[in-house]
């Protein structure tokens, strides 16, 4: 059910940006008093940056080139690769579907910024999946399943960091925000689905 909610999701915020709809009166007020609230400007601003094409992917690539020196030095781990390659290819794909997506929907953004083209937000699918691809992979070198699910909920807890971020600092509404996340769970469940297929036709190698 998850990869449909999802897509539904997605579908019917893209739905509502492009025609205007009831639900933006309400996402354009909350994200103006995301804007006004107390919360520390310099706190917000490190967390929207945190969602930068610098930040999560770089991380992302140093865990697979660790992943593949590890393997190399265990001997060659069979099929080690198969999920840090659809891990990476979902992180490829973030770019040019966000910026479809912008060119399709041509959102205004919040009057700090003006201009258009803010929907969905690529900062926050980008930490979306960057970080969630992070803790996919950290699965099995996790001590415990109690460990992996403490990384599960930091790696959300710190996305909805980056989310609020995004809005508190006027560079998002949150419909942007929450619309991104969708397409990143997406592209993380459809990295997962593609790893276990690739396992089953190579061997039937333990499934990630």
């Amino acid at each position: 059910m998850t990869p449909v909610a999802c897509a539904v999701h997605f579908a019917l915020c893209t739905w509502q940006v492009v025609t205007r709809g009831w639900v933006l009166a309400a996402d354009e007020r909350l994200g103006h008093r995301i804007r006004n609230s107390a919360f520390p400007e310099g706190l917000a601003e490190f967390l929207a940056d945190a969602g930068g094409m610098l930040v999560g992917p770089v991380l992302l690539a140093a865990l697979i080139v660790w992943q593949w020196w590890a393997a190399r030095r265990r001997g060659g781990t069979p099929y080690w690769w198969a999920l840090p390659l659809t891990t990476g290819i979902a992180m490829a794909l973030v770019p040019p579907l966000v910026s479809l997506a912008k060119v399709l929907t041509d959102r205004p953004g919040p009057p700090t910024l003006g201009g258009s083209g803010f929907f969905p937000s690529g900062h926050a699918a980008t930490a979306c999946v960057a970080f969630g691809a992070c803790v996919l992979l950290l699965r099995g070198a996790a001590a415990s399943p109690r460990l992996w699910w403490w990384l599960v909920g930091a790696c959300v807890v710190f996305n909805a960091g980056v989310g609020y971020g995004l809005v508190r600092r006027g560079y998002h509404w949150p419909l942007d925000v929450v619309a991104s996340w969708a397409l990143g769970v997406f592209l993380l469940w459809g990295a997962v689905t593609a790893a276990r297929v690739l396992l089953r036709r190579r061997g039937g190698a333990e499934a990630p």
